[in-house]
């Protein structure tokens, strides 16, 4: 498994790279399957951000999944402790739904993911796109995109539902629950 660290808006010190190395080869043990694991440090320059000016973004494919975090925090290292603990969260829950879908279901892994569209206005009277991600939709079931859209850490999921050969989107609502647009 490849992890590779690196730092935007600021230097990485040689300690804090073996740090994560170390702290993220811990966290993935659950999981033998590992491609490759993303860990970017940036610091805000602002300085009215002076509360949450460090940033520790996780990311990585763990058994054919995207599994995404982000922590901030005042610290480096506090934030890539803060990012750990969600990623190690995120791996047990993978683990477990895993384990749960092969034992209601005969199928032994999951469609892999990809990633959504993201879209980020800075000026709330001019909308714009500023970066477009593209993905290759595969059939799946809406419990299976639900769990990738949870992986992710997005609030909504495209995806070709294997039951009707549609596409749908899932979304999370207000209440926390979670709702399927489907064309009619």
């Amino acid at each position: 498994m490849e992890i590779r660290v690196h730092a935007t808006h600021m230097s990485l010190p040689d300690d804090l790279r073996e740090l994560a190395v170390g702290k993220v080869d811990h966290a993935t043990r659950v999981f033998d399957d590992g491609e490759f694991i993303d860990v970017e440090f940036s610091a805000e320059r602002n300085p009215r951000i002076s509360g949450d000016k460090y940033r520790v973004e996780i990311t990585s494919k763990v058994a054919g999944q995207m599994v995404r975090v982000e922590a901030s925090a005042f610290d480096d290292r506090a934030a890539l402790d803060a990012a750990i603990d969600k990623y190690e969260r995120r791996l047990r829950r993978l683990k477990e739904r895993i384990i749960t879908m092969h034992r209601q279901r005969n199928e032994k892994r999951l469609n892999d993911g990809g990633t959504s569209v993201e879209e980020h206005s800075e000026d709330d009277n001019e909308l714009r796109i500023d970066r477009v991600k593209r993905f290759l939709v595969k059939p799946m079931a809406p419990e299976e995109a639900a769990l990738q859209m949870e992986l992710l850490g997005h609030s909504f999921y495209l995806f070709l539902n294997a039951d009707t050969d549609r596409y749908g989107v899932l979304y999370r609502r207000r209440g926390g629950s979670l709702g399927l647009i489907e064309p009619e």
